[in-house]
């Protein structure tokens, strides 16, 4: 069956309607070839568990929860790549890597963010802000912007805090609640795990939500070697 009996038979709308379809009911083919790709540090299974169990204690807040498994910190958020600067990258955040030692993050506190955004948009584990995770995050910003990858954007001014996003807020729901009987988010916590590696991983949107996959993990250099 050629091409000119499938468009007089079915009509060119026909097509088109069924093509949108199609892409939209399958996110991976939206963008051909190309790879949706973050860079981030990855939590211990013990974090991951920890910080899921909250998840339950605002039954009453409308938010879409962040699967245990998908956790972390994003270090960097890149977008679609072609194979060649997902090559780079690889190549970049291994060298990033090298040049920075083992490290600790310290997680303080769960509460809205980002910080003064009303209404929120997220609910997230805060941890404290350090130096050596200052440096990281600076190196590995200004080596991306010197790449030959177009679209990186230019660091925000303020010191780097990091954080893991639980869930996403349905503002719009959110909205929808009285001021003063909007739940209270600002949980204390003291949870502290090793940062030996940062990974560079891919998200694939699927209909359940994203699924993530580490493509490379490169190691921070390991501290007695620095002593």
């Amino acid at each position: 069956m050629n091409t000119s009996f499938i468009v007089l038979h079915f009509g060119v709308k026909s097509i088109k309607r069924f093509v949108n379809l199609y892409i939209r009911k399958n996110s991976l083919f939206v963008d051909f070839m190309r790879h949706r790709i973050f860079i981030a540090i990855n939590l211990p299974v013990d974090i991951k568990r920890e910080l899921g169990d909250y998840q339950s204690k605002w039954p009453e807040l409308p938010i879409r929860w962040t699967k245990k498994e998908n956790l972390h910190i994003t270090l960097a958020f890149l977008g679609y790549l072609s194979d060649e600067e997902l090559l780079e990258i690889l190549k970049i955040t291994k060298e990033v890597a090298s040049w920075n030692s083992a490290f600790t993050i310290n997680l303080k506190k769960i509460c809205y963010g980002p910080p003064k955004k009303m209404p929120p948009r997220m609910v997230w584990a805060e941890g404290e802000k350090s130096e050596e995770l200052g440096k990281l995050q600076s190196n590995l910003e200004n080596s991306l912007l010197t790449s030959s990858i177009k679209g990186i954007e230019e660091p925000e001014a303020r010191p780097y805090t990091p954080h893991i996003t639980l869930g996403r807020i349905r503002q719009w729901e959110f909205r929808q609640i009285e001021p003063e009987e909007r739940p209270i988010v600002e949980e204390e916590i003291s949870l502290s795990f090793p940062v030996e590696s940062i990974d560079v991983m891919e998200s694939e949107l699927k209909r359940g939500g994203p699924e993530y996959t580490i493509l490379e993990s490169c190691p921070l250099t390991p501290l007695e070697v620095l002593k």
